[in-house]
């Protein structure tokens, strides 16, 4: 059974703030790694992912009002975190005006980058809830259920699609769209498995 204990508080409060600001980021980031894809199920999914964040941002806010930390509070991690979302935004717009056929792998890897850090703060927001108690508790819990689902689904899909995308570009038979998106993965050993099923799936194809 996992222990309750005291959290360090400050730092609850830092990581909820950084997951705020990452919600924040994340639809900025979706916006223009939109203008960035060519590959119109990647759109689709970016397009789906954009309104997700969205709501996550909104459900992050939420959070963060009803444990009395006002939304707009800023802290040096959160900083960064915003400083990393805009750098990500600005090589997206680099990558347009210097070299628009190369976007959208950029885009692709700009994308995996923010949601690794959102991944893992919803992760660590999960691990908080499963181990303290009462209305903090109850909260963490109930936004995290709320999220954590679709938080997967933007990390592992495209990463899947960051890898096929480039192995098409360099020339190789790619699985579009990617395994980890047919096989509808949700954690890190139903990622491993798709990408380890590829093969089969390009021998399926011919």
């Amino acid at each position: 059974m996992a222990s309750r204990q005291p959290p360090n508080e400050a730092q609850l409060h830092e990581l909820l703030y950084q997951a705020l600001e990452t919600e924040a980021g994340g639809i900025q980031v979706y916006e223009t790694a939109l203008r960035c894809a060519r590959n119109e199920d990647l759109r689709h999914e970016w397009q789906e992912y954009l309104q997700q964040t969205r709501h996550h941002h909104e459900v992050m806010t939420q959070l963060c009002t009803s444990l009395g930390l006002p939304p707009e509070q800023t802290t040096p991690g959160r900083e960064v975190v915003g400083h990393i979302g805009r750098s990500l935004v600005k090589a997206m717009e680099m990558a347009l005006a210097s070299a628009p056929q190369s976007a959208e792998l950029v885009a692709c890897e700009c994308v995996v980058l923010a949601e690794t850090k959102d991944h893992a703060n919803w992760d660590l927001i999960g691990h908080c809830a499963e181990r303290l108690s009462g209305p903090v508790a109850q909260a963490l819990k109930a936004a995290h259920d709320e999220v954590a689902k679709d938080e997967a689904d933007h990390l592992f899909h495209t990463r899947g699609y960051c890898r096929e995308l480039w192995i098409e570009s360099l020339g190789f038979p790619a699985v579009l769209p990617p395994p980890e998106e047919v096989k509808h993965v949700e954690t890190a050993i139903g990622a491993s498995r798709a990408e380890q099923a590829r093969e089969s799936m390009l021998k399926g194809r011919h």
